[in-house]
């Protein structure tokens, strides 16, 4: 099982990183907090010092088309917001 599936990388989440040194992942449904924070400090080398995760169900939405209406549903996820310690930081755009 793959736990981090990606990073998310936006306005809300670097306003996070800015203050409050955390950072967010697309994780997998079915990961607990403990491989996740196993996951992050293999993977980056960091020290985390706290784990949030929240779980997002696929709203349904509908658009009027020329052929009438279409309705679907986003893909659910589960995204984790990981805290690191004072000091710590993880660069994303780094080349290796």
């Amino acid at each position: 099982m793959e736990i981090l599936k990606k990073p998310l990388l936006t306005e809300k989440v670097s306003l996070l990183t800015e203050k409050l040194n955390r950072y967010a992942f697309k994780v997998d449904p079915r990961a607990n907090k403990i491989q996740i924070k196993s996951a992050v400090e293999a993977m980056y080398g960091v020290t985390v010092t706290a784990v949030n995760t929240m779980k997002y169900a696929g709203k349904l939405k509908s658009r009027y088309t020329k052929a009438g209406t279409v309705t679907g549903r986003p893909a659910a996820y589960k995204k984790a917001i990981i805290t690191l310690k004072d000091g710590e930081t993880i660069d994303f755009y780094s080349t290796i």
